[in-house]
């Protein structure tokens, strides 16, 4: 497959051109025009390029990628090593931020709503015309340690949970990675709790003050999702060898 065409097709399917972003999405270094074996992963980080150097990868697809805004705009340190790195192995690196987070069939919060069987009602949060994050209702309503244990098996790790969690769980807001702070408009929504990856310390006490139950879940652990099915969307619509590596991150 051409990289030219990879990009094209994943700059429509996630409709990356109605999405204002904190970073570039799509191709982001360039370095080789045929694609045949792809790695993809959440974050570009050292890890990974080394995972793709020694799988003989031509591509790197990821969340988390490179020139966010506000950062250090040039390639130095380790913006440079990795970025270097990426070129002299002839590996290039697409990134998709929020139309990853956003997407409805493959986004990171419609595919965790789904694993906790939670029906779709709603969004909040927008982005332009579009909702990042969901209002979701769990087909049996649950504790919240019951939640808390469902979470667990999902993602591999136990969230913390604070606030006031003395009461079923039916309504659930969802938003993934570092949203910690949509708590207030979830709630103003009538979620009985609300789940993202982050905890900050305002967290706890907001989360009191608006009678929520809060589950941080971890960032890296709640934005698997998205990129593992853009993996296997282009391994099962273009036959590509795709391979998923996980870099063990507990934040």
């Amino acid at each position: 497959m051409q990289l030219a065409e990879l990009k094209k097709y994943l700059a429509e399917y996630l409709v990356v051109d109605k999405i204002k972003d904190y970073c570039p999405n799509g191709l982001q270094v360039e370095s080789s025009a045929e694609v045949n074996k792809i790695i993809t992963g959440v974050s570009a980080n050292m890890e990974l390029i080394e995972a793709a150097i020694e799988r003989n990868a031509d591509t790197i697809i990821t969340h988390h990628g490179f020139f966010w805004k506000g950062e250090e705009p040039t390639i130095t340190g380790i913006k440079g090593n990795r970025i270097r790195a990426l070129i002299q192995n002839n590996i290039n690196l697409l990134a998709y931020h929020l139309p990853l987070d956003i997407h409805p069939e493959i986004g990171n919060n419609a595919l965790f709503a789904r694993q906790l069987g939670a029906n779709v009602e709603g969004g909040f949060g927008a982005v332009g015309i579009i909702d990042l994050g969901v209002i979701g209702r769990l087909s049996n309503p649950l504790h919240a340690d019951e939640l808390q244990e469902l979470l667990a098996g999902i993602l591999g790790r136990t969230p913390d949970v604070v606030g006031v969690c003395d009461k079923k769980i039916g309504r659930v807001g969802i938003c993934t990675g570092a949203a910690q702070d949509y708590i207030e408009e979830a709630a103003a929504l009538g979620v009985d709790a609300f789940i993202s990856g982050e905890i900050s310390e305002r967290t706890p006490h907001m989360a009191k003050e608006l009678g929520v139950c809060y589950f941080a879940a971890g960032h890296h652990a709640t934005e698997r999702f998205g990129i593992k099915a853009v993996g296997e969307l282009l391994a099962d619509k273009f036959a590509l060898n795709v391979e998923f590596v996980e870099v063990v991150n507990n934040a």
